[in-house]
């Protein structure tokens, strides 16, 4: 698997310590296994290098968006894309992995044990509920990766970022339509389109949107659970 991620991470000008490349193969290597047993991804495993692996690292290259010492959280995060990835090549962050079926958590506190990461929290709570508590409006960064169209996306992020601070969304090719359907949501919720990193891997059509939170997001947002995905702003 590395030798296929070297090259891959290469071509964005990104090049990792060797020690942390050996913790992303132990990370591979769980998944791989774990996957056997229950439902973590679909990708397959000749794939995972580019859409897991390069997919979630290569927006490393853009310092200004992980300052040093960064709190990061990863809304529905999954199997730990970006988020985990991100906290293995960057223990300098203060990461949360923020996941809704239990099942996933417990493989990723496994990992986490497994690696010794100490940079990272598992939480199981959906989005909606968990942005109504002590971590409203925390974060520097939040980021989420094939979880919803941008104008839900906004809804789910932007609560627990504060002001100044940015959402990063992971898109294919349709996000400029995304940006301009989600321009109501982000004039509500206090968000601003950003800058965008297209992603350069060939063959493919990826890139990192950024929302910079220009101001504090009203209070009855998020709405209640699964609301945002039924009633878009």
């Amino acid at each position: 698997m590395l030798e296929v991620l070297r090259p891959l991470l290469a071509t964005g000008g990104l090049y990792l310590p060797e020690e942390t490349l050996a913790k992303i193969k132990i990370f591979h290597d769980m998944l791989l296994d774990w996957n056997t047993r229950m439902d973590l991804t679909n990708v397959p495993e000749e794939e995972m290098p580019l859409r897991h692996y390069a997919d979630s690292l290569l927006p490393l290259v853009k310092s200004n968006w992980f300052p040093e010492g960064s709190s990061l959280i990863d809304v529905g995060t999954g199997a730990g894309f970006p988020g985990l990835a991100l906290a293995v090549a960057r223990p300098d962050l203060q990461v949360c992995l923020l996941e809704a079926l239990q099942k996933r958590c417990t493989f990723l506190t496994a990992v986490c044990d497994a690696l010794g990461l100490s940079n990272v929290k598992v939480l199981h709570a959906r989005a909606e509920d968990a942005a109504r508590e002590n971590m409203r409006e925390y974060y520097d960064i939040a980021c989420a990766r094939a979880v919803a169209p941008l104008r839900v996306l906004a809804e789910y992020l932007l609560p627990f970022v504060r002001t100044g601070g940015q959402a990063l969304c992971w898109k294919g090719p349709s996000v400029e339509e995304e940006l301009r359907e989600a321009k109501r949501a982000l004039s509500i919720l206090g968000g601003a389109p950003g800058e965008r990193y297209p992603l350069p891997l060939a063959g493919v059509q990826l890139c990192v949107q950024a929302v910079t939170k220009k101001a504090a997001t009203p209070a009855a947002y998020p709405r209640k659970a699964g609301t945002p995905k039924k009633k878009p702003l």
